[in-house]
């Protein structure tokens, strides 16, 4: 059973937005800071990444762990047990469908696909930084950087 009211879910789910994110600011800001330009939500792109890094053709998506199904078996198994189980499990593996046919797309015109979840956006956004000037230097070099 749902702790909210119709109305106030209703107006909890109309305030989640799909562009200009919190966890989509961090990541641009860190980039930006960093000499990186972009496009924002690049409409010429399949799925409209997040950030695309055009120079590099990288495109970039910021995924909250809900909606895009982060550990899907543990919350596929908590999902089953709730009310509206059903509808949200249905929605979320469209999601995660949805997600690999767009990354096919982009691979198949040539892009590389980068995507961070939003809790590792928000506690190690350098990490994330560093994961794609990594994909940068992979791709103009053809080598991965030595961790040691």
């Amino acid at each position: 059973m749902d702790v909210m009211t119709k109305e106030q879910r209703r107006k909890n789910m109309q305030h989640i937005k799909s562009k200009d994110t919190k966890i989509e600011i961090i990541l641009r800001k860190a980039l930006w800071a960093k000499g990186f330009r972009y496009r924002k939500n690049y409409k010429k792109l399949p799925g409209h990444p997040d950030i695309a890094l055009t120079k590099y053709k990288i495109a970039i998506f910021c995924d909250g762990e809900f909606f895009h199904g982060k550990d899907w078996d543990k919350l596929r198994k908590k999902l089953e047990n709730s009310d509206n189980g059903e509808f949200w499990i249905k929605k979320i593996s469209r999601t995660i469908d949805r997600d690999d046919e767009i990354d096919k797309q982009l691979i198949a015109m040539g892009w590389t696909v980068l995507h961070f979840w939003g809790e590792d956006i928000k506690k190690h956004v350098d990490d994330c930084v560093i994961a794609v000037e990594e994909t940068i230097f992979e791709l103009n070099y053809g080598v991965l950087i030595d961790e040691s």
